[in-house]
């Protein structure tokens, strides 16, 4: 389940006191400055603009667009499962303290599609688990 990002917010997924996840982002923090603070604190942050999404088809087609998926993603939620459990298309800009995906206009994507939300959310969860154990861990942000 997913739940507000706890106090003290973004600074304590940036310095590991709060633990992964996927969170909702509280309507006071602009996503230019979550991203600037993920920069400043050597997390490797990327936005995924929502935006006019409705369906399945659009959510994928900007997941591969915007978080910059490798060739071989094949549009289902199997290969959005794929990608987010295999940071290799991430990593190759080197190493970072961790990974955070902000998904803007999570809301609207949700009432207009609910079904494809509640699975992309529960992708999305899956992968946040995978990496929770590891060094650079990966939380997910919906705004």
């Amino acid at each position: 389940m997913t739940s507000l990002l706890p106090a003290p917010g973004l600074p304590g997924i940036l310095n590991a006191t709060t633990p992964p996840g996927v969170y909702h982002l509280p309507p006071t923090d602009a996503p230019s400055h979550v991203m600037a603070l993920a920069a400043e604190a050597d997390w490797k942050a990327a936005r995924l603009r929502l935006d006019g999404v409705h369906d399945k088809a659009a959510f994928l087609d900007h997941c591969a667009t915007d978080l910059e998926f490798p060739d071989w993603f094949g549009h289902n939620w199997d290969a959005l499962a794929d990608c987010l459990t295999d940071l290799s298309w991430w990593r190759k800009a080197g190493k970072s303290r961790g990974y955070l995906l902000l998904a803007e206009d999570w809301g609207t994507f949700r009432k207009s599609a609910p079904a494809e939300a509640r699975t992309a959310e529960a992708v999305l969860s899956d992968a946040v688990d995978f990496w929770a154990d590891d060094e650079a861990p990966l939380t997910v942000l919906l705004a």
